[in-house]
């Protein structure tokens, strides 16, 4: 069994390596940034390169991670968010189809094609009203992944963190900042809105969920892929005081504080649970601890 991961260089990417490879899967790993979790350099958009790679792979699962996955990054660069997105997967899809491959197909998209819910907890037959560029992206994404005969299934990943993750995510980041408090090269806490309300696991959950999708999940669905539980970033800041012996003062930054950021989100993972038997087992406590020591190890 082989499987070929798109995006393998970043964060979830080098967690889901190592856990395909426990579980006896060869890896193939694609970025166009390499590391240690890479064989095969290239940009998603270079489609005879995609091809190329593909033909060479012939991977029996792909898990396609490769995304431009930041909702800030995407007002600044919509164009760019929704050519990586969109483009990047038709380019994989066509790829596969021109191989006359069938392999199973995880698309990795995001709960923030939801928006604004209008109920808690959020399913799958919520309507899809994106308040951000990187949203519509993933629409658009979704769309086209179903429109092609292919083997696959869809993942709306709600909020998912842990050690490694890049400080441009907001529970990485006040873990980075809590570690530069004990370590005095920072004062205090520096934060936005902290009553925004997010349904957040452990990466190491989330990459058991992947593997357990793409072998128990049906095609041509879309499940959510959360933990039904619904953290205030003010819990996150709580969980943390509780793990350091240094005191955290905590500052609001207006400028921290987006104005179209969506206030709650939860999801309801009742559809994949059903299909699978999944279930998130990492605590919270737990997920902020190990970045913490992480965040130690590296300032």
């Amino acid at each position: 069994m082989k499987a070929l991961i798109t995006g393998a260089g970043g964060f979830v990417g080098g967690y889901l390596k190592k856990h395909l490879e426990e579980n006896d899967i060869e890896v193939a790993g694609l970025d166009k940034h390499p590391n240690d979790n890479t064989t095969h350099t290239a940009d998603i958009l270079d489609k005879d390169k995609m091809t190329e790679i593909i033909k060479e792979v012939s991977p029996d699962l792909i898990f396609h991670l490769a995304a431009q996955s930041s909702v800030k990054q995407s007002w600044q660069e919509p164009e760019v968010t929704k050519e990586v997105n969109v483009q990047g997967t038709k380019n994989l899809l066509d790829a596969v189809q021109e191989n006359n491959l069938n392999p199973k197909i995880l698309l990795i998209s995001s709960a923030d094609v939801y928006g604004i819910p209008e109920k808690l907890p959020m399913n799958e037959d919520l309507p899809l009203q994106p308040v951000s560029p990187y949203g519509k992206s993933r629409i658009e994404q979704e769309k086209l992944a179903l429109s092609y005969d292919l083997n696959i299934i869809i993942s709306r990943s709600f909020t998912h963190t842990g050690p490694g993750q890049k400080p441009i995510f907001v529970c990485s980041d006040f873990v980075k900042q809590v570690a530069e408090i004990e370590k005095g090269t920072k004062k205090e806490l520096v934060t936005g809105d902290l009553s925004i309300t997010r349904d957040i696991i452990d990466v190491r959950d989330m990459v058991n969920a992947y593997l357990i999708a793409i072998q128990k999940a049906e095609p041509k669905q879309i499940y959510n892929l959360c933990g039904n539980k619904g953290y205030k970033l003010q819990d996150i800041v709580d969980i943390l005081k509780t793990l350091t012996k240094t005191e955290i003062n905590v500052k609001q930054d207006p400028d921290k504080i987006r104005k179209k950021d969506i206030p709650e989100m939860v999801g309801d993972n009742t559809k994949f649970t059903t299909a699978t038997n999944w279930k998130p087992k990492i605590e919270m406590q737990q997920t902020l601890k190990d970045m913490l020591d992480f965040w130690r190890k590296e300032l």
